[in-house]
């Protein structure tokens, strides 16, 4: 079967497609033939040490939807022809095998390209806001670079959580779309400048919750941003910005909760973890409507280095899907 692999030389990402062996489902796997799988930016950064610079070559993609073709031994819920959608390794490819814990049934409503765009970066804001951000129905949520997937994600997961939500972006053109999603307030920037219009829109109490997916360049100011008792997560550093300088004493004095939201080191058991909740409290609203992922562009499989440049060039809104293989 044709799969892409990726290896870092001399800073740069050489893909290749490849002819390999379609791997059989071990117990508690399920086989999928790959109709749709989403583009992750961090996969690409070399930062977030997914690939190390001369390092060994290895599959790419990081989330799926298609058809299941055979289950593993011990696999229940699930039977071969079922429309499902999950993480999994080596998403852009033919096939590829998803771990059941992970893997969710497709809702009818949803077409391949929206279902591919789901189980990675909403299961990673799932996490964000609500496992570990508490997040709470009136509270003010700050999302910087907000036109990314993750940050379009979270405008859409806060919003259907009842939570109002505040967005920077350095696209005006990106930030007046997105008032369509009803993003509260659109501060076009990519400068940490945003300190006084945020007080400014919370009543000069600041936001409960931040989701920076810029990094470090904007860290300093998103803690200023942050209301008693806040909580900011880090999920992405595009500006490749890895430290920051942290005020102590507003942490101490404000009470504040800082973490990282990265799958890279954590079990598939703790990957997993997550999942039922989500199935739970965020499917329904996903099957329901209040709720539909935001594909911005489509790409033929073949097209996997014109789909990279054009997440390298920042243009899209949101996420960009490949298609599987025809």
């Amino acid at each position: 079967m044709k799969s892409y692999w990726m290896e870092v030389k001399s800073g740069q990402a050489i893909l290749d497609l490849r002819d390999i062996a379609q791997p059989a489902p071990g117990p508690g796997q399920l086989l999928v033939r790959v109709r749709a799988a989403g583009l992750n930016r961090g996969e690409f950064l070399f930062g977030h040490s997914l690939h190390a610079s001369g390092g060994k070559a290895k599959a790419i993609g990081m989330e799926a939807a298609g058809e299941v073709l055979a289950c593993g031994e011990g696999v229940h819920g699930f039977k071969v022809g079922d429309r499902v959608m999950g993480r999994c390794p080596g998403a852009f490819a033919e096939c590829a095998l998803i771990d059941q814990r992970e893997a969710m049934l497709v809702p009818p409503r949803l077409s391949w390209e929206q279902a591919a765009a789901i189980p990675l970066t909403f299961l990673v804001v799932y996490d964000i806001l609500v496992l570990r951000g508490h997040l709470q129905p009136g509270e003010w949520v700050l999302v910087t670079g907000i036109s990314s997937g993750v940050g379009v994600a979270s405008l859409q997961m806060a919003k259907a959580l009842g939570a109002k939500v505040i967005g920077t972006s350095g696209s005006q053109d990106k930030l007046d779309r997105l008032k369509e999603l009803d993003l509260d307030l659109g501060l076009r920037t990519r400068s940490p400048d945003f300190y006084d219009a945020i007080m400014k829109a919370t009543d000069g109490e600041g936001v409960n919750l931040v989701v920076n997916c810029v990094g470090g360049s904007v860290f300093a100011e998103t803690v200023r941003c942050l209301a008693f008792e806040g909580r900011l997560a880090i999920v992405g550093y595009v500006d490749e910005v890895m430290k920051a300088e942290m005020d102590i004493e507003t942490l101490h004095a404000k009470r504040l909760t800082l973490y990282g939201v990265s799958n890279r080191l954590r079990s598939p058991a703790q990957r997993a973890q997550g999942v039922p909740k989500f199935r739970e409290q965020i499917l329904p609203m996903i099957e329901s409507g209040a709720i539909t992922p935001l594909v911005d562009q489509v790409f033929a499989f073949d097209q996997l280095q014109q789909a990279k440049a054009c997440m390298d060039a920042n243009q899209h809104l949101s996420k960009i899907v490949l298609l599987g293989s025809p």
